[in-house]
């Protein structure tokens, strides 16, 4: 960061022509941010991937389009705050279902950096999904089939330290 000094008489404030805006630059902020919420998102698919087959026993499972980039969002939001930043988070992520809540896996960003934070994400099964009207039965038969998730979702925080000014 540099200090720049307001000292300088050198400046002409009235001349319109000096500010040159550009909409589509980019500061290394936002790229940052952006490069986080991709890595993030991937992190997030790939648990849900390997949940697929083990924890939720379907065969496919339907995310809304822009789900997973808004965790990544919100994770990243929640992790600005903190003194480690995302590096001290530990993510616990859950499914909701229409039984049973079921703890799919487990994602420690910085797996050498103390947890600082922990996030808790519940996902929740969509039920206005095309086989809300099913009955039960033929649900159970068919239960290697499709599991659609909810745009809603459940993000919880909970600090492991305590600040001064608390």
């Amino acid at each position: 960061m540099a200090v720049i000094s307001l000292n300088n008489n050198n400046v002409d404030f009235k001349n319109q022509n000096v500010i040159d805006y550009d909409p589509y630059y980019r500061s290394e902020e936002a790229d940052c941010e952006s490069v986080s919420i991709n890595v993030l998102t991937q992190r997030l698919g790939d648990e849900l991937r390997a949940a697929k087959g083990t924890h939720l026993s379907c065969g496919e499972v339907l995310l809304p389009c822009d789900l997973l980039p808004r965790i990544a969002k919100d994770i990243l939001e929640q992790a600005d705050t903190e003194p480690c930043g995302l590096r001290g988070c530990t993510l616990y992520l859950s499914f909701e279902g229409e039984e049973e809540c079921r703890k799919l896996g487990t994602i420690k960003c910085d797996p050498t950096t103390a947890s600082t934070f922990e996030l808790f994400l519940t996902l929740k099964q969509s039920t206005a999904g095309w086989n809300s009207f099913l009955p039960q039965f033929i649900k159970k038969i068919t239960r290697g089939g499709t599991i659609m998730i909810s745009p809603v979702y459940d993000l919880r925080k909970k600090k492991l330290y305590r600040s001064f000014s608390e």
